[in-house]
């Protein structure tokens, strides 16, 4: 399975309701240091919702259905001029 970087901000602007402007620059903070090349292998082992969780949330367990999402606090958004 390939997940491409589109996949994960799609699912943001789903998810969450951001625009896709905000989605497009937490995806280029995460990723834009990764080397091209490496980039894809490391998206393919993973779901877009557990990488747009992670750029969203940070560190939470978004599979748990029991968990208490009400105190999940929302990283801070980069720059939209991020590269």
């Amino acid at each position: 399975m390939r997940v491409s970087v589109r996949e994960i901000a799609a699912f943001m602007v789903e998810e969450f309701g951001i625009s896709h402007r905000e989605a497009a620059a937490r995806v280029n903070e995460a990723f834009d240091d990764a080397e091209s090349g490496s980039c894809p292998d490391l998206l393919g082992h993973e779901l877009p919702e557990h990488w747009a969780y992670g750029l969203y949330y940070g560190d939470v367990p978004y599979w748990d259905e029991s968990a208490d999402r009400s105190s999940w606090k929302v990283r801070p958004a980069p720059p939209f001029a991020s590269p």
